[in-house]
């Protein structure tokens, strides 16, 4: 007779565009039963976002090809311990029969310790961790930073299993203590199946032709929200520094920062050489990308970096900062991409005039990107978060097994 399916819960905030293929694959997997529990809807259905300012609703089917459920919020879903307030998750793990339960939710929101606390209760391993590939807090306050080295050793010492993005995130939780058994990198992806497609039918001269950009124009791409932390500004500064003949600045997203990126623009002279697309929906990204001769990630805290993925799947090169998440595990600099130090808008002018003046080199750079995509795939996270899954069951099995081995004046 087959072992039975491990039953396993996930704990998602919201339907992203990232999530839905993975949890489809995990769905499909034979060793699982597998659902997932939304804390929101937003994203699936059209809901205020506070970091674009607007509604979203993302035009690309979400929650299809698994199953799941929504969990009722009972707070406001902004910033805030009590924003995120599932308050229905503790009978649903309880009453669940789950083998293990995994949380997307951080631990500063409440749902985080309802569902921790539901699961402990129940005996269930609790897998969680973080996508951060460096401890540094995005403000750089120093403060913070002595708080989570206290903080996070105590807190991950009650996962299960310790989840990571990426390498970097892997040998940060190690680097707190944590011995490597206990850490599995799942990896953080986006549908490679879906942008290959549609990046294959798309022509590119077809796609800069409908965008409005002139056959001979160098498109530098940035691609993700207008925040001061994703460095938008240090782009500007290094595009006029560049002066790189008939080339277009193009900000596909929007944000806070927006309005001040146009004052700055203005000022320098050469709004008319930048362009303001705001918010771009998923099904528009890969003609955007394909179109683009480069996308720039300029963030001075940037977890991983997902557009990183995007374009390297849609034949866009890359140059990114140094503290990009991704940049260890994708790209190499002069072979699958290009890095330069966060915040040196210098090197970042330079790495754009040297990147654009080289067609043969971008053209090795594209094709070795193209290679190296292809296999940081959901699949591939698919089959570590299976493992992390495995991994954590057998050590609460081990454990129970030795608590029940021992002699009675031992328990005593």
């Amino acid at each position: 007779m087959s072992e039975r399916k491990l039953r396993v819960l996930t704990i998602a905030s919201h339907p992203v565009q990232y999530g839905a293929p993975l949890f489809r694959l995990m769905a499909r997997h034979p060793k699982l039963d597998f659902q997932v529990a939304y804390c929101s809807l937003r994203g699936a259905e059209s809901g205020y976002d506070p970091e674009f300012g607007a509604n979203v609703q993302w035009d690309v089917p979400l929650l299809d090809g698994y199953k799941w459920t929504h969990i009722p919020n009972r707070g406001n879903g902004t910033e805030g311990f009590w924003a995120w307030r599932n308050t229905g998750l503790w009978s649903f793990i309880r009453h669940g029969n789950f083998d293990t339960v995994i949380s997307h939710i951080g631990y500063t929101r409440a749902t985080f310790w309802i569902s921790y606390l539901a699961a402990r209760s129940k005996r269930i391993p609790f897998l969680f961790g973080t996508d951060a590939s460096r401890i540094e807090p995005r403000d750089d306050s120093k403060l913070k930073l002595a708080i989570k080295k206290i903080l996070w050793p105590a807190v991950f010492s009650l996962a299960g299993q310790i989840l990571t993005a990426s390498s970097a995130g892997r040998d940060l939780i190690i680097s707190l203590g944590f011995p490597p058994e206990s850490v599995s990198m799942t990896l953080i992806t986006v549908d490679n199946d879906w942008w290959l497609a549609q990046a294959n039918t798309i022509d590119r001269d077809e796609a800069r032709q409908s965008l409005g950009f002139a056959p001979t124009e160098k498109i530098i791409l940035f691609c993700a929200k207008l925040q001061s932390w994703k460095r938008p500004m240090d782009l500007l500064h290094a595009f006029a520094s560049a002066a790189i003949p008939d080339a277009r600045l193009v900000f596909a997203g929007d944000g806070a920062q927006r309005t001040e990126l146009e004052r700055e623009s203005a000022a320098s002279g050469i709004s008319d050489k930048v362009q303001f697309l705001g918010f771009v929906n998923q099904s528009q990204l890969p003609k955007l990308y394909k179109a683009a001769d480069m996308m720039v990630i300029p963030s001075h805290y940037e977890p991983f970096g997902l557009v990183v993925n995007e374009a390297m799947l849609c034949a866009c090169p890359v140059i990114a900062s140094d503290r990009v998440g991704a940049v260890r595990d994708l790209i190499t600099h002069g072979e699958t991409g290009f890095v330069y130090p966060a915040g040196n808008t210098e090197a970042l002018a330079n790495t754009l005039r040297q990147a654009l003046q080289d067609p043969i080199q971008l053209s090795s750079v594209i094709a070795n990107a193209s290679a190296r995509i292809r296999s940081w795939s959901p699949q591939a996270s698919a089959e570590a978060l299976v493992g992390a899954v495995e991994s954590a069951v057998n050590r609460r099995r081990s454990s129970r097994s030795v608590v029940s081995e021992l002699p009675s004046e031992k328990l005593s």
